[in-house]
């Protein structure tokens, strides 16, 4: 008696690239659960600076242009 085939690759790579590998997409922001506590809330407070800074210079610049 033959032997049963066991397993076959045959096709399989042709039929992977028919429509593209892709690569998993990257997420925009990475969840920040389980980072320390400390660092998160000094990065909330340098966000919150760095936005009042943006608002500043844009006042700034509007008071010169006028």
């Amino acid at each position: 008696m033959a032997k049963s085939k066991n397993h076959t690759n045959h096709n399989q790579n042709s039929k992977a690239h028919r429509n593209g590998i892709r690569r998993p997409t990257k997420q925009r922001y990475l969840s920040l659960r389980g980072v320390d506590r400390k660092f998160l809330r000094n990065q909330r407070f340098a966000k919150r600076g760095s936005r009042n800074a943006v608002v500043k210079n844009k006042l700034e610049a509007a008071a010169k242009s006028a």
